[in-house]
């Protein structure tokens, strides 16, 4: 098997306490079933207060947008309606969780795809709406008049940015309008005054890449100035999500990995997936081609560090000066729709083991788990964590057989059903009734993909809180901030 390659999981204080009362957790899955998707909504007020920190700092205004498609979960949901924040929605179903948790309109923005229902009740409703494109913002305007509705606040997505100087694209995106096309949007804007009030522009670019979100906040910049030239008052920019998360504890385990892994490729060392998986990357001729697709799973600025970076990179265009600066120049609010992010350390997945038994003469050995891999969609977004072993019979009382390289599977009768492709290398053989614990899977992990393949249930969740230094619970949509048996009083 060779030495073990550990990606141990980072754990907050909370999710750390959790994972040390197994009994709870043991209790909790035998009564409600495997998997079993667990919450820490306390967690997501504090990262909302993280983030609030970078704008003090600053001293920014604006509003944190939770991207409710990040989890459907309603402690989280209601958690948050208890605090200042905002929720970001992208469907009918999701706008109306929201409206029942707590939120009121001025405090809800709908983005992404809509369909007529979806523009209706968001305009019924009067919350803020991310429009994509003219023919968005015309429809919009033809519901308003048709239902003779109140005029709708508007926010304009754009896409496309390019750098002054040196060459730097933001990457090409479905959503929003290219920047170039900016006119285009405002003189919709202009003939739609009845019916609409323009008060900001948008972006969200799936990248990691601070410059890319730098140039297009910069660009939303330039075109707010010419939205004041129009005679227009917008004063937000909202710049969506993706500051990333820090999964793993070490960042040596990570760059030791990810080495082995190319190492493996090559076949300069055994496997270290099932059937040589090279999450991206491939051998030809003695040399390592491709890219690996994979989250970069150790990010020490990532959260509301990553904010805070971006929002002192400098404005070339702009005289050179911080983005901060300029943001409070001009007195903008800054929006930001936060969804990995703000459920960082939130919640945990359980599954229970079903059957070990011995695979090839590596030593590894083949896991079958109460659990179907869209049940627990880590490996979907490219993220390699170890799960903690969480035994039937006590904690360490297998310690002493050191640690095992294992292939995880689920439930179904596919060879595709594969909960990680990675060889995960555990403390202790796991034993049937043992329960593996995958600590942060609250961001698009727990039920972002899970369906109800073969007639089996989707995870069911449970919400825990801390009360007088023990772990209290309730069923998910049974919890209410502020009632004795919620939580947060």
């Amino acid at each position: 098997m060779g030495r073990p390659l550990h990606l141990e999981p980072r754990l907050g204080a909370r999710l750390r306490s959790l994972l040390q009362s197994p009994g709870l957790l043991h209790l909790l899955t035998d009564a409600l079933g495997s998997p079993l998707n667990v919450l820490v909504p306390d967690q997501i007020a504090e990262n909302l207060e993280r983030f609030r920190s970078v704008y003090r700092r600053h001293h920014l205004s604006g509003q944190v947008f939770f991207a409710h498609k990040a989890n459907r979960s309603s402690s989280l949901l209601r958690r948050l309606a208890a605090t200042d924040a905002g929720v970001d929605v992208a469907s009918l179903g999701e706008l109306q969780h929201a409206l029942g948790a707590g939120f009121a309109s001025d405090r809800i923005v709908a983005t992404g795809p809509k369909n007529p229902q979806f523009l209706w009740l968001a305009a019924r409703a009067g919350v803020t709406v991310g429009v994509d494109s003219v023919g968005e913002l015309d429809q919009l305007a033809g519901l308003v008049r048709g239902h003779a509705l109140p005029r709708v606040r508007v926010l304009l997505r754009l896409s496309g940015f390019e750098a002054a100087g040196v060459r730097v694209l933001s990457r090409r995106s479905r959503f929003g309008s290219p920047v170039r096309e900016a006119d285009r949007l405002l003189e919709a804007v202009e003939r739609h005054r009845d019916t609409v009030e323009l008060t900001g522009v948008a972006y969200h670019l799936d990248t990691t890449s601070l410059t890319e979100k730098a140039t297009a906040l910069e660009g939303c910049l330039t075109v707010l100035e010419e939205c004041r030239s129009r005679g227009l008052r917008p004063r937000a920019v909202d710049i969506g999500g993706g500051f990333g998360v820090n999964y793993l504890a070490h960042q040596e385990q990570w760059e030791r990995y990810t080495t082995q892994l190319t190492e493996a490729v090559l076949g300069r060392r055994p496997p270290l997936t099932w059937q040589g998986h090279g999450y991206g990357l491939r051998a030809e001729g003695g040399t390592v081609r491709g890219a690996l697709g994979l989250y970069p799973a150790h990010r020490p600025v990532a959260g509301e560090r990553y904010l805070d970076e971006l929002l002192a990179q400098p404005a070339p265009s702009l005289g050179g000066r911080p983005l901060a600066a300029l943001l409070l120049e001009y007195l903008y609010d800054l929006h930001i729709e936060p969804g990995r992010a703000l459920v960082d350390q939130c919640g945990i997945t359980l599954a229970r083991v079903l059957e070990v038994r011995d695979f090839g003469t590596g030593g590894e050995l083949l896991v079958r788990l109460a659990l179907k891999a869209d049940d627990m969609a880590l490996e979907e977004h490219g993220v390699l964590m170890d799960p903690v072993v969480l035994p039937r019979d006590g904690a360490g009382a297998r310690a002493e057989g050191g640690p095992v390289g294992v292939h995880l599977f689920g439930s179904l009768c596919l060879e595709t059903d594969m909960i990680t492709r990675r060889t995960v290398f555990l403390p202790c053989r796991p034993e049937p009734g043992d329960l593996l614990a995958f600590a942060n899977t609250a961001g698009y992990a727990m039920d972002f993909h899970a369906g109800h393949a073969q007639h089996q249930p989707v995870a069911r969740k449970v919400a825990v809180w801390e009360d007088g230094g023990s772990w209290r619970w309730s069923l998910d949509e049974q919890y209410w901030p502020t009632t004795p048996s919620g939580g947060q009083q």
